[in-house]
């Protein structure tokens, strides 16, 4: 008997996941829990593993293609299970689907009549995608199949173009982003803080430097249980206001940008605070943090002054209120006293839903804000 392996559902409301890396090959034999194959949802990566031990009969897919929840990924013949009992139900090998890796031969259209085609699925749909006609192609896989290294080598139509498809993380952000952006009528209001005290304040924890996003982090909670609107989420006729403060830190990795969430944020101390922000963002940028850790913000901080960036405008998460950015501090001429100086001046944004924050409502959050920033010690 063969079992065969699904797509799990990780949770999240998620629904696919694209295929990041088969990490065994057909024939190499596996032990229950052994990593099998790598995939990318449109939060994390993650690692499928064997719950049978065995030989692999079939890899039921290419790198870069999409499989739904459900869908079958890998055929494991032999062994016996010691995994959970329903998580790779018995089947018989005759009923297992043909591997998606394999090329077909399919009938195509071209200028001089019909030709067949020899391509996998997932080439089919990378070339559909970029506009490539696969009947134009000279195949250089086996038995003349035609591959990604082909259609991708003539996706710029000779224009010095090379036309990519997006990953499954760069869809999710692109999606996310114009949802946002479309749905919710942003307002940003800006505005420059002294630094002095945020710079030094990093300094004077015994426990080392102190993260900015954390010390911004710890001078806005307070903030959120004055001005619930901020804490809040926009639901049709109605506003969901919320207790707890699940803090959320845009973190840029080789992905994109991804925020990562510490909960219940307003329960820890500025230390705590820094520790697991540290710890999400090295997992965000190592690909090892969890769906759950990347979902369920309730209001945003961005260090944009991280990457030597000033003001801008910060677009807000879906499902939340607001966001907040904080820029590079550097020396600027000041007036004090009627004198000219030099000071450590950051620039500092608030974007806010404007239907349900009104102008002076973000205007005295961000007053307010910018004071506690300025005495913080």
């Amino acid at each position: 008997m063969s079992h065969e392996f699904r797509m799990p559902d990780i949770g999240e409301g998620l629904t696919e996941a694209e295929i990041v890396a088969w990490l065994v090959s057909v024939g190499d034999a596996v032990t229950v829990g052994q990593p099998v194959v790598e995939v990318e949802t449109a939060k994390t990566t993650v690692e499928i593993t064997a719950t049978h031990a065995g030989t692999i009969d079939r890899l039921m897919g290419s790198v870069g293609d999409t499989v739904n929840v459900g869908d079958v990924l890998f055929v494991v013949g032999g062994g016996e299970a010691d995994g959970p009992p329903d998580a790779a139900p018995d089947i018989d090998r005759g009923d297992a689907t043909h591997p998606a890796d394999v090329a077909t031969s399919l009938t195509a259209s071209s200028g001089t009549g019909s030709v067949h085609v020899r391509a996998t699925p997932a080439v089919r749909r990378l070339a559909d995608s970029l506009g490539v006609d696969l009947a134009s192609l000279e195949g250089t896989g086996p038995g003349g199949a035609i591959t990604r290294d082909d259609v991708e080598r003539v996706s710029g139509g000779g224009s010095g173009e090379r036309l990519e498809p997006l990953t499954a993380t760069r869809r999710a952000i692109a999606a996310h982003m114009a949802e946002s952006w479309s749905t919710i009528p942003h307002v940003t209001v800006q505005g420059d803080i002294r630094a002095e005290a945020l710079l030094e304040a990093r300094t004077s924890d015994d426990g080392g430097p102190l993260p900015v996003e954390a010390l911004v982090a710890k001078s806005v909670m307070p903030l959120l249980s004055r001005y619930r609107e901020f804490n809040a989420s926009f639901r049709g006729s109605t506003v969901a206001y919320r207790d707890a403060v699940h803090m959320g830190f845009a973190v840029d990795t080789e992905a994109g940008l991804m925020v990562v969430v510490v909960k219940d944020a307003h329960s820890l101390s500025v230390r705590d605070l820094a520790t697991e922000f540290e710890r999400l963002a090295t997992a965000a940028i190592n690909g090892t943090v969890t769906p759950s850790e990347v979902t369920g913000q309730t209001f945003t901080v961005s260090n944009i002054g991280a990457l030597g960036g000033g003001h801008g405008t910060p677009i807000i998460p879906m499902g939340t209120s607001a966001i907040l950015s904080i820029g590079r501090a550097s020396p600027t001429p000041i007036v004090e006293d009627g004198e000219v100086a030099i000071g450590l001046v950051a620039p500092i944004d608030l974007s806010y839903d404007h239907r349900i924050i009104d102008g002076a409502l973000g205007q005295r959050f961000l007053a307010d804000l910018m004071t506690s920033l300025e005495v913080l010690a």
